[in-house]
């Protein structure tokens, strides 16, 4: 077929109407309202005269390097502001100090990009795991350790996986489920009895709903159903769980007395009442089209201003989505990299999607972060491609011992930056940056490493179980991609093929990244939070006169957060 692209075009017709109903001519700024309303900027562009070719001029940002070597932090500091990398004062002295000291070399831009997003508080937790001075004095443990110390209490005896992996488990029994005979080809389902654990899982997607409501929230519920089917060798979804908490509604034609008409929100945040309406339009809207039913959550609303002026308030959202699935016990544990093992990519392919994702979502919300690195940061979810991973990767489980998963890790925060560097720990890998299937022809290497592109799973095979897993993929109708292999070198190197020689061979280029293991992942030492107690002076609760009792309980129960 001479046919190499097609694409889908959609053409709006507006017309304007004065008050008298008479049409007028749009303005340039009604024009570029309706536009923003009308489409999406991360993944459709307005034409403003009619296409004659879909021949692309855009060529890929190259790599380059940051010279820490020759200018200190301060090139480290250039590239924080213009890239967005969000790293505070600890982070510039430690990758100053990685790369002047012990590596002794300049850092490329990738890998900049890289160690900001999968270093990131949102995909590490600083914060979480961080040494606690408090009014001078250092807490015995971690906030981490507190939680867990909870699975140290009596009754406490029935947990599978704790803290580790990409789910929880608990001990279930022996259930009779269905599988196919051949999960490689059309076959009969039988009816099989398999020791079956229970899994659960749960997180936030808070600052992608805060920026762009219903494509946060799809892919918050998007990411966790990944992590579902990500726990042990594979694991199946059930059903999820969605919950939210904004501010003031301010609801247009129902004014509640404590809403301030001159609150302010940051202006690259939706409104609250958009988040209510938009995020649970979303987290529905992807469990529908994956198939898993939403079957409770909560809303929360709230926002006041205290006698001393304090003003509390939900000002960015929170988007939370849990859910509880079931695996095979005979999966629960994965296997180790050992040299010789192949890395492979199987879902969706790459595109320029939730780039920066990691940094974006470690900012304050009174960051210095743009408003197009804000909304670049955030993804875009095709439940259609996560089904068709679902079923892959169910396939896989259903092969029972003869599964050819060692080891899989749903990608997310830090895209393949982050993915493939944890699941090769501690061995090491080489990645070929040309083995990824890539949906836009213009994709850079710091796009292809650091984009969290959704639906997208990073495994470990064995070399004889290729055959097999394209097989699946094959009939699922989902790409899989063989990236690369384990190497035992305790580095990954994202290597480039850059042309073609005579006899067909690839040349590569200098590696865009090269990053030893046990500096970048294991014994980083911790950051130190200080914090100091706040005496707050609490007036005496009086009902004005003007407010009856009846009045203040209709208030009570009208707000959305009791």
């Amino acid at each position: 077929s001479s046919v190499e692209r097609i694409e889908q075009s959609i053409r709006t017709h507006v017309t304007a109407l004065a008050s008298s109903g008479q049409p007028v001519a749009l303005t340039l700024g009604a024009e570029q309202a309706c536009v923003a309303l009308l489409h999406d900027r991360m993944t459709q562009c307005r034409y403003a005269k009619p296409l004659t070719s879909f021949r692309i001029d855009v060529r890929p940002t190259e790599v380059y390097d940051i010279d820490i070597i020759g200018c200190g932090r301060a090139a480290l500091e250039e590239a924080n502001r213009t890239m967005g990398l969000a790293l505070d004062e600890w982070d510039l002295d430690f990758y100053t100090e990685m790369f002047r000291d012990t590596l002794k070399r300049n850092p490329t831009s990738v890998e900049c990009f890289d160690l900001a997003q999968s270093n990131s508080e949102h995909s590490r937790h600083w914060f979480f795991k961080g040494r606690m001075v408090i009014d001078g004095q250092e807490q015995p443990v971690s906030l981490l350790k507190m939680v867990m110390g909870t699975q140290d209490s009596a009754g406490c005896d029935n947990q599978v996986i704790a803290f580790a992996d990409d789910s929880s488990a608990i001990k279930g029994g022996r259930y009779r489920t269905l599988c196919s005979s051949d999960p490689a080809r059309p076959s009969e389902v039988k009816a099989v009895d398999l020791d079956q654990h229970i899994t659960f899982t749960a997180e936030t997607h808070n600052f992608p709903t805060g920026v762009a409501p219903f494509s946060g929230a799809t892919t918050g519920t998007g990411g966790r159903i990944r992590d579902m089917h990500a726990v042990g060798r594979g694991g199946h979804c059930i059903a999820g769980t969605a919950g939210y908490c904004f501010g003031n509604l301010s609801i247009p034609g129902y004014k509640l007395p404590w809403e301030k008409d001159d609150a302010v929100y940051p202006n690259n945040f939706a409104s609250p009442l958009e988040v209510a309406v938009e995020a649970s339009n979303g987290a529905s809207d992807y469990g529908n089209k994956f198939g898993e039913p939403v079957i409770c959550g909560f809303a929360r609303s709230f926002g006041c201003q205290l006698s001393n002026g304090e003003r509390r308030e939900w000002i960015k959202p929170i988007m939370f989505s849990g859910g509880i699935g079931s695996m095979n016990a005979a999966h629960t544990k994965k296997f180790h990299p050992e040299k010789g093992m192949l890395v492979a990519k199987i879902g969706g392919p790459v595109y320029r999607i939730g780039v920066g994702g990691g940094a974006a979502s470690s900012v304050e919300v009174q960051g210095t972060q743009a408003s197009d690195l804000d909304f670049g940061a955030v993804q875009r979810g095709d439940a259609e491609m996560e089904q068709k991973l679902q079923r892959a990767i169910r396939a896989c489980i259903e092969l029972g011992d003869a599964n050819p998963i060692c080891s899989i890790h749903d990608q997310g925060a830090g895209g393949n930056g982050n993915v493939l560097k944890e699941i090769v720990e501690p061995l090491g890998a080489v990645i070929r940056a040309e083995e990824f299937e890539l949906g836009d022809p213009t994709i850079s290497m710091m796009e292809l490493w650091g984009a969290e592109y959704q639906e997208s799973d990073a495994l470990l095979v064995q070399p004889e179980h290729r055959d097999l897993l394209t097989k699946i993929c094959a009939r699922e109708k989902v790409s899989v991609c063989f990236v690369g292999e384990v190497t035992g070198t305790g580095r990954v190197e994202l290597v480039q093929a850059v042309s073609t020689s005579e006899d067909g061979a690839k040349r590569m280029t200098a590696s865009p990244v090269d990053l030893p293991l046990d500096v970048v992942l294991g014994d980083v030492p911790r950051k130190t939070f200080t914090s100091d107690r706040c005496k707050h002076h609490f007036e005496a609760f009086h009902l004005p006169q003007s407010v009856s009792l009846a009045d203040a309980l209709d208030r009570v129960l009208r707000l959305p957060s009791e």
